[in-house]
C-alpha cells in the first residue's frame, strides 16, 4: 500500500508535468472554472472520469456515487446538476456507468449487505420493470452486463425529469443528456443510444436504447 509520503510526491511530480508542459496552466485554472460536461459516474476507482475521456481538470465537471444512481431526493447529486445547468453552464450531462459494476451485481444479487441496501432499491425497481428482458439472458453474467446497461439508462431518464433540466428545455436551452457504459476489460467507452435533448420524445429515446440494449445482449450470446 502506497504511503502518504508517497501520495505527496505522486502529487509533485503531476503538478512539475502539467507545469513543464504548460506553465500557465495553474494559474489559468484557478481564475475559472469552463467544463463543458457534467459526467455523473460510478465511484468505482478504476473508472477515473477525467483520464478515460482524455480531458485535464477544469473541462469535466463530475459527480460520482455507487452505482451512478440520479435519485430524485437526493440533495447532492441535484444540487451538482443545478450548478452545472444554471451556474456553469455546461451544454451536456452524460451519465457513465461501466460494466462489472459492483452496485449493479449487489442489487442483482439481493443479498443483504447493509445501508446500502437502501441505495441498491433504485437498481432493483429497475429490475423490476424490465425483468422479461433479465430472464431472458442466457447466465449471471449476460445478465450482469445487461442490467450495468439498463440502469444507465434508467438514470439517464432520471436526470431528464429533474426540475433543473426541465427547466433549462422550457427555457430554450439545447442542453443534452446521454448515456454511456465504460469497459473494464478493454478501457473502452461505448454510447447506448440513450440520447436526449430539447424537444425529443423522451419516451421514443428511452424506448429506442432498452430495445437496443435487449438487441445486444442476445447477439452477445
Amino acid at each position: 500500500m502506497k504511503t502518504e509520503r508517497q501520495l505527496f510526491a505522486n502529487n509533485r511530480a503531476w503538478a512539475r508535468a502539467i507545469d513543464a508542459r504548460d506553465p500557465e496552466f495553474f494559474a489559468k485554472l484557478s481564475q475559472q472554472q469552463a467544463p463543458q460536461y457534467l459526467w455523473i459516474g460510478c465511484a468505482d476507482s478504476r473508472v477515473p472520469a477525467n483520464e478515460i475521456v482524455g480531458l485535464l481538470p477544469g473541462e469535466l465537471f463530475v459527480h460520482r456515487n455507487v452505482a451512478n444512481v440520479v435519485v430524485h431526493t437526493d440533495l447532492n447529486c441535484l444540487s451538482v446538476i443545478q450548478y452545472a445547468v444554471d451556474v456553469l453552464g455546461v451544454d451536456e450531462i452524460i451519465v457513465c456507468g461501466h460494466y462489472g459494476c459492483g452496485g449493479v451485481a449487489a442489487a442483482l444479487a439481493q443479498r443483504p449487505l447493509g445501508l446500502i441496501d437502501n441505495w441498491l432499491r433504485h437498481i432493483q425497481d429497475a429490475m423490476r420493470r424490465h425483468r422479461p428482458l433479465l430472464d431472458a439472458c442466457r447466465g449471471p453474467a449476460d445478465r450482469l452486463r445487461l442490467l450495468c446497461e439498463l440502469n444507465v439508462i434508467e438514470q439517464v431518464a432520471n436526470v431528464c425529469q429533474t426540475t433543473m433540466v426541465q427547466g433549462a428545455w422550457a427555457g430554450g436551452r439545447d442542453l443534452v443528456v446521454r448515456g454511456w457504459i465504460y469497459g473494464l476489460d478493454d478501457g473502452l467507452l461505448a454510447d447506448l443510444a440513450m440520447r436526449v435533448g430539447r424537444g425529443d420524445d423522451f419516451e421514443a429515446r428511452l424506448r429506442t436504447a432498452v430495445a437496443a440494449a435487449a438487441t445486444r445482449s442476445i447477439s452477445e450470446r
